[in-house]
């Protein structure tokens, strides 16, 4: 089988929904984040402080060209992964691209408590969510499916993810 591969930006439930996903369809879950983590042996957090974001996008790409030569996957693919258009590509050549989509006050309330989002260290985060989902939507414009994360659950979720995989 292909690769499901989740997309969308910090606080629209990828993480939760991918694992929920593997566990339910048996299939391996996979964080391109964690791999960069155990990669660089230092948290995103402290790679976007002493590399910067260029330096951490480059490791993304990497660890994305590895990922994608697996199979039977479900592919957690953190926020910023489609602003690199070979990213999409490669993803989108190894499984079904599916974008999941919050409102901004949605994805504030879910991350607010979280000091380890780097993009969210701002006086002002909500606007910031708003600025950068805007600057965004472009790109996760051209994942296969987007679901509205705003008004579901988890299982709810899953439900269509797993319905559009047995369509295609």
């Amino acid at each position: 089988m292909k690769n499901i591969v989740i997309v969308g930006f910090m606080g629209t439930g990828k993480t939760v929904i991918a694992q929920r996903l593997a566990e339910e369809m048996d299939k391996t879950y996979v964080s391109t984040d964690d791999l960069i983590e155990q990669k660089e042996k230092r948290t995103i957090r402290a790679i976007f402080r002493e590399d910067g974001e260029p330096y951490f996008r480059g490791i993304e790409k990497e660890v994305i060209k590895e990922v994608a030569s697996g199979t039977d996957q479900i592919i957690d693919a953190g926020g910023g992964v489609v602003l690199d258009d070979e990213n999409v590509d490669t993803l989108k050549k190894s499984g079904i691209m599916v974008c999941l989509w919050a409102e901004p006050k949605t994805i504030y309330e879910r991350t607010r408590e979280y000091g380890h989002r780097p993009l969210l260290n701002v006086d002002d985060p909500e606007g910031k969510i708003k600025e950068l989902l805007d600057s965004r939507r472009p790109f996760y414009e051209k994942a296969d499916h987007h679901i509205d994360t705003t008004e579901f659950n988890v299982d709810e979720i899953v439900a269509r993810i797993r319905k559009i995989v047995d369509e295609t």
